[in-house]
């Protein structure tokens, strides 16, 4: 049975969590003010905004060894609205560089709340998007999701994840531009 740790219980965390649940996974969660809580999941989700990624990898990072670490973040200035690591990175990569002995997943950051929690996007299925450069890490992870009935994807190397910030990005734009709404979004068809 697989078991993941969630970072967060906003819209995503909660999403995530529902997706995880309904293919069986179980859940814990834990609040990022917590400091002491024991990390029990093989995979663990930081539902959380990019600028909360470094307390938890300061307070819970030496716990992720030999786990699954999923960045879901869209690493983005808010001040300038813009995103905020180099061109030739990803908040997924930094992640991958605090935490050297997990495995590091880039998944989640393409997909808004409602998508998840509806499984469409439109007329669509929702498609969850994961790099990383472990195939058996992107394995557990897809099976956990697929076991809920909601596609995935192999974007590739953890590499990739830099594109997939991108589109999060400009996603994050429209939606915040209001040309479309928060259970829209990009889709993909086979």
């Amino acid at each position: 049975m697989t078991t993941a740790t969630i970072f967060g219980k906003g819209n995503m965390g909660t999403a995530i969590a529902s997706i995880l649940a309904a293919g069986g996974a179980a859940i814990e969660h834990v609040d990022t003010s917590s400091v002491d809580a024991n990390i029990k999941g093989d995979i663990v989700i930081l539902a959380v905004p990019y600028t909360a990624v470094d307390a938890i990898v300061r307070a819970y990072g030496s716990q992720f060894a030999g786990k699954i670490v999923v960045d879901i973040s869209n690493p983005v200035d808010f001040e300038t609205f813009q995103l905020a690591v180099p061109a030739d990175s990803s908040a997924a990569a930094e992640l991958a560089g605090k935490v050297p002995d997990a495995t590091v997943l880039k998944a989640f950051n393409t997909n808004f709340a409602a998508s998840l929690t509806i499984k469409s996007v439109g007329s669509n299925p929702t498609t969850v998007l994961v790099a990383g450069d472990d195939v058996e890490a992107k394995q557990a992870l897809t099976s956990a999701i697929t076991a809920a009935a909601v596609d995935v994807i192999d974007a590739g190397e953890l590499t990739a994840a830099r594109e997939l910030e991108a589109i999060g990005f400009l996603q994050l734009q429209l939606a915040v531009g209001q040309k479309i709404g928060f259970a829209g979004g990009f889709t993909l068809t086979r």
